[in-house]
């Protein structure tokens, strides 16, 4: 049982930077593939990037390059340094982990309740 609580959301201008941190409970968080998906109003929730256990990572064309995802497994955190936001980056972002990596959202078991990024113009 994984449990996943995200943080660092807020309201930003264009061109800001934000942080978002998963915090995960479980003994296995190290084993774990995780990944970040957005939701905006009236879509679908999307995938946005992956991190494997060894650090490998997977990204959505739209944030490559402005996006960085990471963890920390002493921390059991995962992070998605966000740079260059853009209006269209608005939505609810959630923390998702495994069993499986990839961008397809039944590969992932565990969800947060999500965190709100909300980039002005």
């Amino acid at each position: 049982q994984v449990h996943l609580v995200e943080s660092g959301g807020g309201l930003v201008q264009a061109g800001d930077s934000l942080r978002l941190s998963c915090a995960a409970s479980g003994r296995t968080f190290s084993t774990y593939p995780m990944a970040w998906f957005r939701q905006a109003p009236g879509k679908e929730r999307e995938f946005v990037a992956s991190i494997t256990w060894s650090h490998s990572t997977n990204y959505v064309d739209s944030v490559k390059g402005r996006f960085t995802i990471s963890r920390d497994n002493a921390k059991n955190t995962v992070y998605l340094q966000m740079n260059s936001l853009k209006p269209e980056d608005t939505a609810v972002y959630y923390c998702a982990a495994g069993p499986y990596s990839g961008s397809y959202r039944a590969l992932y078991d565990y969800w947060g309740q999500g965190t709100q990024v909300t980039v002005s113009s």
